[in-house]
């Protein structure tokens, strides 16, 4: 049996190296063979963390009799979602057209010529035994029909890629969509709609900006009851930092125990936003602690951030879910003693009967304990979950999830004072743009410095020009500007459709059987989203009337979505909204740009020497201009700090100091106020 995977750059790919099944990566060769020996193809499509994907490998892929019926009667290809996203939303969108539903592991037969003509999702064994065998008749003795279904499930995908009427979003319009959210969102539990529950992270920085922008006491309700019970129950992890995927169960108390890149990089950002519209103390925990969580669990040694930690926990080789995770009240006074386990399954929510499996809890804390009891309780804790079996870890570096995590760690990092995680977001910056960038082209993914094959998307373009962009603010570096400008640049060449939507993959990319553009956002911003958001700053950091204009009609391409369904638009909503306020321009004048961008930070809270200006007066009234500028409450503002007519910088072309002394130049929508020199005029300002 040829051994196709296990060079494999993606290690969902290697972890099927061994199996039974003849598994070929996705290729012309695999449909070249199944042409050769007239068979249709079975697509498996998962990715590491997937708890079922798992389950689905032991069940089947690892069995022997369903390996040779696999082997015989089809060419089988095995996908990483997170790998290919471009595959993986062709046949997600077929999943669905058939079955309703869709999910991972997804499983899909395909003809030769790549068309599906049966969908769907997690299969048990003796089920799959059963569709392999239809399939396979239907092959051999309904030819036509298969062949029939398959073209008109490859047309009805094409008209969901046909793109939405353009619609504005308005006042108005902007408005009626919280009032949309307002009549979904749960008022008991938190988040929206019922079970199972994903972080809502793109709508809650969606409402966070419209707060900001009208003052609507409800949109920040709706963030503060979602933030406060996410951050409180079992999604998040209460000893190490982090939330899982998503929650089981309405009330946030179960997760599915995966912990991945992109949404705990979304989820710093919002609670840091969080913190800096109300100061709230679990806001600025939480967003510490996510933080931690990323830098010392998910980082790799090409300074790059890893995908995910699996659900599961392996076990004398079986996966076993949430392991590493959930306590017992024994398990706690083994490790505490009686008196502080006691308390701590009080404090905790672990219970006799268990709120998990098998008698087990997930870590609740829905009050504050003692902050001195709890950082030794917390520490001992940690100890010792170490000493147990840890989920495997996803290492490859994908590259849009990457760009959240360069945008949230700069953008939290400046604004919360934290020069390390600046200086974490320079390193990534530096190693994408060297390593992902082959031959000008940007790619989707690399796992220990070797860089795949797969194009980047939509969304690895968008979400890494606004990390880029996010990290040009925080360290007033011009290098970032100049990189993501040259990335919007391709990026618009590459994806860009006539109505003002974008493709999810490129004019260059692997022709699929149909060529995508979902503007729905899920757990992670898509493209058409990640590309307004990135153009839309890129127009307020360099002025530049084109990229406005584009961001403008990204927004308007997806409006009917947005007005229809804003839960699934939050990352285009949020774009709206700081379009329609302004956008805020805000120009530090005598902050001295270098190094990993910590020395922009507030000298005084970062504890760095820092001079600003040439004498310690000058330094201080820099660093409390910036402290006000970053911790300001704005639907979308951006802030550069630098030096008087600093080059590659065109905020601060023509920005003087004032009377030698550093100042702040804020412009709205273009039209820019008088130069402030102290904190309390540039607040007031910027809470106009």
């Amino acid at each position: 049996m040829a051994d196709r995977l296990r060079s494999a750059t993606s290690p969902y790919l290697r972890q099927h190296a061994d199996n039974p099944v003849d598994w070929w990566p996705w290729s012309e060769a695999a449909f070249a063979e199944a042409r050769r020996r007239d068979v249709p193809v079975l697509l498996s499509v998962g990715y590491a963390a997937c708890h079922w994907c798992h389950v689905m490998a032991h069940e089947s892929f690892e069995d022997d009799e369903v390996a040779a019926v696999i082997n015989e009667h089809f060419v089988p290809i095995k996908v990483d979602r997170e790998e290919r996203p471009d595959v993986d939303a062709v046949y997600m969108a077929a999943t669905t057209a058939m079955t309703g539903q869709g999910g991972w592991p997804m499983t899909a037969f395909l003809t030769p010529d790549a068309e599906a003509f049966h969908c769907g999702t997690y299969f048990p064994r003796e089920q799959f035994l059963e569709v392999l065998g239809a399939v396979r008749d239907a092959w051999a003795d309904a030819r036509d029909a298969v062949t029939q279904r398959a073209g008109a499930v490859t047309e009805a995908i094409a008209r969901t890629t046909s793109g939405m009427p353009a619609a504005p979003l308005d006042d108005a319009e902007l408005a009626a969509a919280v009032q949309t959210l307002r009549g979904e969102a749960d008022t008991t539990h938190g988040g929206f709609g019922g079970a199972p529950k994903f972080p809502p992270s793109m709508t809650l920085d969606h409402l966070l900006r419209h707060h900001a922008r009208t003052g609507d006491p409800a949109a920040l309700e709706m963030v503060e009851r979602t933030c406060t019970a996410m951050a409180r129950g079992g999604i998040y992890d209460q000893l190490g930092g982090g939330f899982a995927r998503y929650a089981v169960d309405a009330a946030w108390v179960v997760p599915h125990f995966e912990k991945m890149l992109a949404d705990n990089a979304q989820l710093l950002g919002v609670y840091a936003r969080w913190w800096r519209a109300t100061g709230s103390p679990l806001a600025e925990r939480v967003a510490q602690e996510t933080a931690g969580f990323i830098l010392r669990d998910l980082a790799t040694s090409s300074r790059g951030f890893a995908s995910s930690l699996d659900a599961d926990t392996v076990v004398d080789g079986r996966g076993v879910e949430g392991l590493t995770y959930v306590w017992t009240p024994a398990q706690l006074r083994e490790v505490l003693g009686n008196d502080d386990g006691d308390r701590a399954a009080q404090v905790l929510g672990v219970t006799e009967q268990g709120t998990f499996e098998h008698g087990t809890s997930t870590l609740q804390m829905p009050t504050d304990p003692d902050p001195q009891w709890w950082a030794d309780v917390r520490a001992r804790l940690r100890i010792a979950r170490l000493e147990r079996p840890q989920p495997h870890r996803d290492d490859k570096v994908v590259t849009a999830w990457n760009g959240i995590a360069i945008a949230t760690l700069a953008d939290a990092g400046a604004m919360m004072d934290q020069p390390l995680w600046v200086a974490a977001a320079r390193h990534c910056a530096s190693f994408l743009l060297a390593e992902h960038v082959v031959e000008g082209r940007l790619r989707r993914a690399s796992r220990g410095g070797l860089v795949g094959d797969a194009p980047a998307v939509a969304a690895d373009h968008g979400d890494l020009a606004r990390g880029l962009l996010c990290l040009h603010q925080a360290t007033g570096e011009a290098q970032w500007l100049d990189s993501a400008v040259q990335l919007l640049d391709t990026a618009i060449e590459l994806f860009a459709a006539e109505d003002g939507s974008f493709y999810d993959v490129g004019s260059d990319a692997e022709r699929l059987v149909v060529r995508t553009r979902d503007p729905s956002d899920g757990p992670e911003p898509s493209g058409q989203s990640a590309m307004a958001e990135a153009l839309f700053t890129a127009a307020a950091l360099t002025g530049s009337e084109r990229y406005r204009r584009l961001a403008e009609d990204a927004v308007r391409a997806s409006g009917t979505l947005a007005r229809r369904a804003p839960r699934f638009a939050g990352g285009v909503l949020a774009a709206a909204e700081a379009l329609a306020d302004g956008p805020r321009q805000v120009a530090v004048v005598g902050a001295r740009a270098g190094g990993d961008g910590g020395v922009l930070l507030d000298a005084s809270r970062a504890g760095i020497g820092v001079r600003h200006v040439d004498d310690d007066v000058g330094s201080g009234r820099a660093a409390e201009l910036l402290h006000a500028a970053r911790r300001a409450h704005t639907a979308g503002a951006v802030v550069v700090p630098g030096m008087p007519d600093m080059s590659g910088v065109p905020l601060l072309a023509d920005r003087q100091l004032v009377d030698g002394e550093p100042a702040a130049y804020v412009c709205r929508g273009f039209v820019c106020d008088r130069p402030v020199t102290t904190p309390e005029e540039l607040t007031a300002v910027l809470e106009r």
